[in-house]
């Protein structure tokens, strides 16, 4: 499988969206933070990125093992934020 690439804000978005639309942390009113993802060099698989301490989610690590694996399987980190320096978006 081909995957897609999205950058990290996207990312983030998209992972956190399907976390929280498993019905189990919908549920319980759970708001789980999602870090942004970190590039690495490609696994086995192909990925090219991971996401390592979720804040607020003990107790939900098994959702967040599946969705993290799942979106790892379809997703890979582009380079569009690598380098961007946030001055530049505030100076003239």
């Amino acid at each position: 499988m081909i995957r897609k690439t999205l950058n990290a804000s996207r990312l983030q978005d998209e992972v956190s969206r399907r976390l929280h639309r498993i019905h189990e942390i919908v549920e319980d009113g759970v708001k789980i933070r999602v870090p942004r993802p970190h590039k690495q060099e490609p696994d086995a698989t192909g990925c090219n990125w991971t996401m390592k301490h979720f804040g607020n989610a003990l107790g939900y690590e098994r959702f967040v093992e599946e969705v993290l694996t799942a979106a790892q399987a379809e997703y890979n980190l582009s380079d569009a934020d690598e380098g961007k320096d946030i001055r530049s978006l505030f100076s003239e």
